[in-house]
């Protein structure tokens, strides 16, 4: 990785003015070199490495984060795909050996060079000032940064990360990696717990207004279940994956909504305290729906052939103008879609509307201007534990994290994202009762599947978990059978293929993103050459983390 960004230090809150000249001692007196560790009070950090999970718009860096790159990430999940047919991305391919290499490496530069040196200020400062809360917290956010760039790019620079003194890294394996993640949020806790000097949760809130709250118990909710997601990346490995921890830190992780860890935006009136996702921002004008989600809501999944609309539907998909569920065919658009089959946008114009309107009233879930942004959630949690059990043998459990899984995430939506959704589409509790004592999608132990978990999973997740469902499907290699079902696991997905799957894959599906080009590719080139990087199918190549052993 290029030197300057694993030591450059840019606060976002500071707008602190770089300096290209220097005339007098005075000057250089009054104008210090923000480049260099001049300490400023780590509660002015913060915030900007928190907003920086998900998109940076400071000094920081500009989109930087999860966001732009779950705008990608979810037509090879099939969350969305474009209005129109061939595109690159819908056709899981990236942006190598184009004039715009660097889309698709947003985390990657959120880790290294957003948060980077930024974190490691906030723990060297802290422990000066015994901020145990500040530090505690930096921490868990390295964690979980670690975590999701391994998910996205497999091998990364880990043991030689943040050294100022080197211009070319080495990279780890993946493995080493989630272990770093587990090791760095055990350290975290340690710090959480620690009370008295420094801590506060007032003084904590100062940086953590917007994501925690200053709540030390959120945050350590927050590492409990980067650590049951890390132990839950090693499940293809029948030697390594322990099933039993999974569950411990599951269990000590979200259990209700109420610990649903979020983000929200300041909807201050610049572009950057606004989701990257509303209309203020105007990134989502040409994506649309697509078929998979919409069967899966509309009762038209093979696991879920009923014709009966899932409730929580216009929660999160849109309806067409003839009231039905429909979505395009990936990499295909609206090809063969009539007009009144066409679903509306998720800024709620016409399908053939490109533009991004002046507002959000007719938006709804995370595709407001300033939505609740889920980061984590205890459904996910639950269905993440409820695979854990299934894997180990104990269906009772299995079926019981699954039921309160579902039934979590329409409560989530009932309560945080009903106020947009028309008065006549809203759920009742009738409906959402009779939905869960639905054998169909509620089964009994014995033959509850793991279709049955990762579907609602999905559901759960969309829009917003992108890097985790991306992980489950991965692992299942996108088509894998169930072989409770001999169907497939994702039933009813249907990655592309033939003349619709990017050519450069050579007939492959996409694995992984390309580690960021404006410095690997430009700095770190006999690394990236030993890891093959240079390939144009380097991307179809599967990740430690989902090859079964």
């Amino acid at each position: 990785m290029k030197n300057r960004s694993k030591y450059k230090i840019a606060f976002a809150v500071l707008a602190i003015a770089v300096l290209t000249t220097s005339c007098s001692k005075k000057i250089e007196e009054a104008y210090s070199n923000p480049n260099a560790p001049t300490k400023v009070p780590i509660e002015t950090i913060l915030p900007g490495v928190e907003a920086g999970m998900l998109v940076f718009a400071s000094a920081n860096g500009t989109l930087y984060g999860v966001q732009r790159d779950l705008t990608y990430i979810g037509r090879f999940i099939q969350y969305w795909g474009a209005n129109t047919s061939g595109n690159r991305n819908d056709q899981m391919g990236d942006f190598f050996n184009t004039n715009t290499p660097d889309l698709m490496g947003d985390i990657w530069a959120m880790f290294y060079y957003g948060h980077g040196q930024n974190i490691n200020r906030i723990i060297e400062w802290g422990t000066e000032e015994k901020k145990w809360d500040y530090v505690g917290v930096a921490h868990a956010i390295r964690a979980w940064g670690w975590m999701t760039l391994t998910d996205v790019t497999d091998d990364v620079i880990m043991r030689e990360a943040f050294r100022t003194n080197q211009r070319v890294f080495n990279y780890d394996p993946q493995r080493d990696v989630y272990e770093e993640a587990i090791k760095t949020s055990r350290i975290a806790l340690e710090f959480l717990n620690r009370t008295g000097d420094g801590v506060s949760r007032q003084n904590l809130l100062k940086g953590d207004e917007y994501l925690n709250g200053g709540d030390v118990e959120k945050w350590k909710k927050f590492v409990y279940a980067v650590m049951a997601k890390s132990f839950h990346r090693f499940a293809s490995k029948s030697q390594l994956y322990r099933p039993d921890s999974v569950i411990k830190y599951c269990d000590l992780a979200m259990t209700t909504n109420q610990d649903n860890i979020t983000y929200r935006w300041s909807n201050a009136g610049l572009a950057g305290t606004f989701s990257f996702f509303g209309p203020f921002r105007g990134n989502l004008n040409t994506f649309r729906q697509t078929s998979f989600i919409a069967n899966l809501m509309a009762g038209r999944n093979p696991r879920y052939n009923t014709g009966l609309v899932d409730p929580r539907a216009p929660y999160i998909i849109r309806e067409n103008p003839n009231g039905t569920y429909t979505g395009i065919t990936i990499a295909r658009g609206g090809l063969g879609l009539a007009r009144g089959d066409s679903s509306a946008t998720f800024w709620g114009d016409a399908f053939n509307i490109t533009a991004a309107p002046s507002n959000d009233n007719n938006a709804r879930y995370i595709f407001r201007n300033n939505p609740v942004w889920p980061i984590m959630t205890a459904s996910e949690m639950l269905f993440t534990k409820a695979e854990a059990q299934f894997i180990k043998g104990d269906r009772v459990g299995a079926r019981n994290s699954f039921r309160l899984g579902i039934e979590l995430n329409f409560n989530q939506l009932r309560t945080t994202y009903e106020a947009p959704v028309p008065t006549t589409l809203r759920m009742t509790q009738a409906q959402q009762d009779a939905y869960l004592n639905n054998p169909i999608y509620v089964p009994s132990a014995s033959d509850l599947t793991l279709t049955d978990i990762v579907l609602q999973k999905y559901i759960a997740l969309y829009g917003w978990g992108g890097v985790e469902t991306w992980v489950d499907i991965r692992r299942y290699h996108y088509t894998d059978l169930d072989p409770a079902t001999g169907q497939q696991v994702y039933a009813g997905f249907t990655p592309p293929s033939g003349t619709n799957l990017w050519p450069n894959n050579f007939g492959k599906l996409i694995y992984r993103l390309r580690p960021r080009y404006n410095s690997e590719y430009l700095y770190n080139i006999n690394e990236l050459n030993r890891l093959g990087a240079f390939a144009p199918d380097y991307i179809t190549k599967e990740c430690w983390f989902s090859i079964k052993e």
